[in-house]
């Protein structure tokens, strides 16, 4: 796929929050190396609260704890922008750890929202 190689922007209120050059294409996901920008830190708390409150339910049906789950992540699309080489996409799923980062996107909003 004409992915890799390409260079997506993270962007918030408090400047760029990061670039991720995508080194993996296994549509619809794409990741990459994650090299954090000027804004990152006032938005790096919410990337790690987002992620320890989905591991645990990879492996169990937990309702409250997807409720909680989607609580965290809407913080993240209230507070970023992930845009495209083409420009800003409407819709994303983004997960950020360390110096990687992965994630989905679409042209149109997700279906029963970001987790779906």
């Amino acid at each position: 796929m004409g992915f890799l190689g390409e260079v997506w922007q993270v962007r918030g209120g408090d400047g760029p929050v990061g670039e991720i050059l995508i080194d993996d294409a296994d549509f619809p996901w794409l990741s990459g190396r994650f090299t954090a920008g000027p804004g990152y830190e006032s938005v790096r708390e919410l990337f790690v609260r987002e992620l320890a409150l989905m591991e645990p339910l990879m492996t169990q049906d937990d309702e409250e704890g997807w409720r909680r789950w989607e609580a965290a992540y809407d913080e993240i699309e209230r507070r970023v922008t992930l845009v495209a080489p083409g420009g800003p996409v409407p819709e994303f799923l983004l997960h950020i750890e360390g110096d990687r980062a992965w994630f989905r996107w679409n042209d149109e909003p997700f279906e029963g929202g970001a987790g779906a």
